[in-house]
């Protein structure tokens, strides 16, 4: 019998994979997965995607989506990419195909702590840069509802918000195509 990879996973499973999620490498990384949002509950994984700084991931949602932190209700700029750690990713979700239920377009195995990566560091993926923002990132009810309470508790305890486990927002800097299995560097 193997086990359900729908499920969600236990308090004790997501602080087992912690030592693991530590380990992620600081400076230089792997681009794991891309994910567009073609429209609402919809993804698309892509073996290779282009960063705009009109669209964020050409074809995404996001330049469609408003938000209340803006003047005109437009689109939020420091919110433009959305990443989320591979290995988090792997800990909460399961298998890389349930990986684009948790929402972001770019699944990275770097480490994304906030003393790693704080806001204003830049990182080259392919021939593109982003910036970290300090916008937060943090689980919403679509979250604990694809993975559970436990999942949303672990990523917004204090350990999960210090290491950035839901993710963190970035914008688009210097656009470029990106791939499925690019370098990614951290630059400051």
């Amino acid at each position: 019998m193997t086990a359900d990879p729908a499920r969600h996973r236990t308090p004790e499973e997501l602080e087992a994979a912690l030592d693991h999620i530590r380990q992620a490498p600081a400076d230089q990384g792997t681009l794991e997965l891309i994910v567009r949002r073609p429209a609402v509950n919809e993804r698309e994984v892509l073996e290779s995607g282009l960063l705009t700084l009109e669209e964020g991931l050409e074809g995404d949602t996001w330049s469609q989506r408003g938000s209340t932190k803006t003047a005109d209700g437009g689109p939020l700029i420091d919110a433009q990419i959305n990443i989320m750690n591979a290995r988090t990713a792997a800990a909460i979700a399961g298998p890389i195909e349930r990986w684009p239920l948790a929402g972001d377009q770019l699944y990275i195995d770097l480490d994304i702590s906030l003393e790693t990566l704080p806001a204003g560091t830049q990182l080259a993926i392919g021939e593109s840069v982003i910036e970290v923002t300090a916008e937060p990132h943090t689980g919403c009810g679509k979250f604990s509802g694809r993975f559970g309470l436990d999942a949303l508790r672990f990523v917004n305890s204090p350990t999960g918000r210090a290491l950035n486990l839901r993710g963190i927002n970035a914008k688009v800097v210097r656009p470029g195509p990106i791939r499925q299995g690019d370098p990614i560097t951290r630059l400051s």
